[in-house]
């Protein structure tokens, strides 16, 4: 009978093996010389990349490619990849590649490579494509949208045809009215999409090209050389022993490997194998096991440093540096995470769960004040080495580089030593009948070095404030070296003295995991090009501005109307796509509703806010049945049904379903407009706390199972701490409005670096009236008249009334959508008021009664359980 389990068992990880390469690696294992030629090429790729990457072709002065160039080779990797990997058809051949898909692969590649091969040749044309030219786009589209199609499934290339379809017929009598434009010619319409920069070879390629490559070949290494692991059996051994600890282990690790994953699905699989059958055997249902490795595996996708790659599209799309989009991020979803453990714990408490027997038995406060002392000595550290390097710089100057590689070198074979003391981490078996919960101190120290990469590339990105691409060329530099190195080392250490072959072992490690890599990235490589057809059609149409409207349409105006139907249009368009397509379509298509129509209802916030609205509900759909695919996964692992684990899942997901409305009212979530550390404290305090019970009033269960009212008053004290300016807006308004006619003498009084938000009215080019208010930067000290210029407009006086006069192009006014001859009718100055902060006194005191009350009715089902 065991044998029969173990075999059915078996053929399940082969399932679950096969799902992760139909939808992130390519379900093709060809043999033989085919074999090698598809992993040469998918080595070769990662080579290309890390070269790109690297200061070598500007210290050699070879191999320099300008970025479309680079852009075009990356696309060329990825079809051909796409083609050689990627089976046409549910029934094609696994095993070996048929011609047609050489030719196919071939041919998609020289498509992409022609912008690359005739670079001169075009740059001498501009606007001007000759017949060769537009017969190279048209296939060169035609084999993209099938290698999507192949790589990613049909929704893409659905929506990428439909944009298409939209650009050719889009002056046709079957499309409404509110939606139709003039249409483009075949010569027009290839230009763009293909020997242009606007469509297939824009933005979104070159983030691919540039950042997301790196960081997924970095996340390939560390997960070959063990670090995923690693992850798992930390998580599990901190979190075992507590109730329902498989399930808040499940979080903690999904939490760790989604820093470094661009894939949800992958992470599902990759922690649920071991995680879900433990959470069953505690006690929770499939669907609930299941939901939970969803629900945080998904959540990883929002978690920086990666969020599936979407962080660094932001930094183009939104136009602020890398480390300020892991700043606004991090916050949102750090608290999703702890929520998600506190629903776990909840799910624990209502169904009486226990955990895993611990080795070694603590009290509470035993336990707190370890961690305490844990994260205290990670802040010591923290800033010991901060200082040390800073201090290093000033004494040994452009040396300092060099002496911190040493340095580096020292902790990394200090940390080898440690771990050479423990056995090698090995997943124990979840379906066995007993698991064995790991001690936690010899656990972590097993595989400290891991950490050592990953904190290299923090230290760059943050700390040094180097590009992405750079940062993740030096983390993935030092993780071939660990992976090269860390196994002979072992074996010196362990005194084994087979170091050749544990040398030849670490070499065929960094070769897999450049595979891995390369084949990790096909799918987000077509993804971003296909993608970029869409945003072509968006930058072609003007489709963005005809969503404005049709959403202005079916909400009537109403702001929350509107962002309601933005969230479901987003949560739509996002089903079925990849993390970084789902950004890129959602964000080019919805974050111009937001903005547009906030400004007409006097909702002026930054643009990352809402990009990052926008990007949480294009997320939801992995979890959102039908289309949910994570939601499968579980189901595979969990033997439940996909449909309810998927509404589980949805459900467990409504805290990150409820972020995005809350800051885009109060920003502070995003750590925008936080000018003391006291501030820093109590937003992370406070925000924490309200999503604790917000999670509570959506359980249905705190100290013991809520009524009806306290579920209620529940979710009233969670938006009070999230949005206490919701109540001080009715009492008292948040802006004074000054004369427009201050707007010179205000410009020159405020500081530096700020912003002016005024209110404005007129008729655009269109003939349409406007009514909005903008907020637009004034820049450093200077003269009244200077710093609106340097906002982007000059105003005149007529009659006391104050309008545009002039209009800077591509400035902020006009990107805001000011236009010549536009009223400005007032000043908006922030009102001086009471601080928002009162209102956290009734919130808190409601809090306390409702406590009091469930902590009591605890007491007595207790004691009523014990007679």
């Amino acid at each position: 009978m065991t044998d029969v389990n173990n075999a059915n068992h078996r053929a399940s990880d082969k399932d679950l093996q096969d799902l992760i390469a139909e939808n992130d690696t390519g379900a093709r294992q060809p043999t033989g010389i085919t074999a090698h030629i598809l992993l040469y090429v998918a080595v070769g790729w990662s080579l290309f990349q890390l070269w790109l990457a690297s200061p070598l072709p500007y210290m050699v002065n070879f191999g320099v490619f300008n970025s479309t160039e680079a852009r075009s080779i990356h696309l060329a990797f990825a079809v051909f990849l796409a083609f050689m990997a990627y089976p046409a058809f549910k029934n094609s051949p696994r095993t070996y590649i048929p011609i047609i898909d050489w030719i196919l692969a071939a041919v998609a590649a020289f498509c992409a490579l022609y912008i690359y091969l005739f670079y001169r040749e075009l740059s001498s044309r501009p606007g001007l494509p000759i017949t060769r030219d537009l017969v190279v786009a048209g296939i060169g589209l035609v084999l993209l949208l099938e290698a999507t199609r192949r790589a990613l499934g049909p929704p893409l290339m659905c929506v990428a045809l439909l944009f298409l379809a939209y650009v050719f017929f889009g002056n046709a009598a079957w499309v409404p009215d509110v939606l139709q434009w003039a249409g483009a010619s075949f010569s027009k319409a290839m230009s763009h999409q293909w020997i242009t920069t606007e469509g297939v070879f824009g933005i979104a390629l070159g983030v691919s090209t540039s950042f997301v490559f790196l960081f997924v070949l970095f996340g390939a290494l560390l997960d070959k050389a063990g670090a995923g692991n690693y992850f798992i059996k930390v998580a599990f051994a901190a979190l075992g022993h507590m109730r329902g600890g498989p399930a808040k282990a499940a979080v903690l690790s999904s939490a760790m490997t989604g820093l470094i994953s661009g894939s949800s699905i992958a992470n599902v699989v990759t922690t649920g194998t071991f995680t879900i059958p433990l959470m069953k055997r505690v006690g929770f249902s499939g669907e609930k096991a299941g939901a939970v490795e969803v629900a945080s595996s998904v959540n990883g996708q929002i978690m920086p440093p990666v969020m599936g790659a979407a962080a660094f599209l932001m930094v183009e799309y939104v136009g602020i540096p890398y480390p300020e989009v892991i700043k606004h991020a991090f916050l949102p979803a750090t608290i999703s995470y702890i929520a998600l453990i506190y629903i776990v714990h909840l799910e624990a408490l209502k169904a009486n769960m226990k955990g895993l027997p611990k080795l070694h038995s603590s009290t509470l406060g035993q336990t707190l004040m370890r961690s305490v002392l844990f994260v205290l000595s990670l802040i010591v550290l923290a800033g010991v080495i901060y200082y040390a390097i800073t201090f290093q710089k000033q004494l040994f100057g452009d040396a300092t580089g060099w002496i911190v590689a040493v340095e580096c070198a020292v902790v990394y074979f200090a940390g080898l030593y440690y771990a050479a003391k423990f056995p090698d981490l090995e997943l124990d078996d979840p379906n066995q009948p007993v698991v064995k919960l790991p001690e936690l101190g010899e656990t972590a120290k097993a595989g400290l070095h891991y950490l050592l990469p990953v904190v290299v590339l923090v230290w760059f990105l943050m700390i040094e404030l180097k590009s992405p691409g750079l940062s993740a060329f030096w983390a993935t530099v030092l993780m071939i070296f660990i992976m090269l190195t860390q196994r002979p080392i072992k074996a010196f250490f362990r005194k084994q003295p087979d170091y050749i072959s544990e040398l030849r072992a670490g070499f065929i490690d960094v070769v897999d995991g450049f595979a891995t890599g390369a084949r990790n990235m096909i799918g987000i490589g077509v993804a971003t090009a296909a993608a970029g057809i869409i945003v072509g059609t968006v930058s072609l149409t003007g489709i963005g501005q005809v969503m404005v409207e049709f959403v202005e349409l079916i909400s009537g105006g109403n702001l929350m109307l509107i962002l309601v139907f933005t969230a479901v249009i987003s949560l739509i368009l996002g089903m079925g796509l990849p993390t970084t397509a789902n950004y890129i379509v959602v964000s080019s298509l919805m974050a111009p509703v937001i903005v547009e129509l906030g400004a007409e209802n006097g909702l002026i916030v930054p643009l990352i806010a809402v990009h990052l609205f926008v990007f949480y509900f294009g997320i939801m759909a992995d979890v959102t049945p039908p289309v949910g695919l994570a939601s499968f996964a579980a189901a595979a692992i969990s033997g439940a049904d996909p449909m309810r684990t998927g509404f589980v899942a949805f459900f467990y997901s409504m805290r990150t379903a409820v972020l995005p409305f809350l800051f885009l009212f109060n920003t502070q979530l995003l750590m925008i407009g936080l000018d003391h550390p006291l501030d820093v404290v109590m937003v992370i305090v406070i925000s924490t706390i309200a999503m604790l019970i917000f999670a509570a009033a959506t359980q249905g269960y705190f100290f013991a199972r809520s009524k009806l009212w306290e579920s209620a008053a529940l979710l009233l004290i969670a938006f009070t701490l999230f949005r206490p300016g919701f109540w001080l807006d009715m009492i008292e308004p948040p802006y004074e409005n000054l004369p427009a006619t201050e707007i010179v003498e205000k410009a020159a009084e405020m500081p530096a670096d700020t912003s002016i938000l005024i209110d404005v009215e007129g008729i655009n080019l269109e003939g349409e009236e406007v009514t909005k208010s903008v907020m637009l930067p004034l820049g450093p000290e200077a003269s009244g008249e200077d710093r609106l210029y340097n906002a982007g407009f000059a105003v005149r006086n007529e009659d006391g009334k104050v309008f545009v006069d002039d209009l800077v192009f591509g400035g902020p006014a006009e990107k805001a959508g000011l236009d010549f001859d536009f009223e400005i009718t007032a000043i908006k100055v922030e009102a001086n008021r009471m601080p928002k902060e009162v209102f956290y006194i009734p919130a808190f005191l409601l809090l306390g009664g409702i406590i009091i009350l469930q902590r009591r009715r605890r007491r007595v089902e207790l004691t009523q359980e014990a007679a």
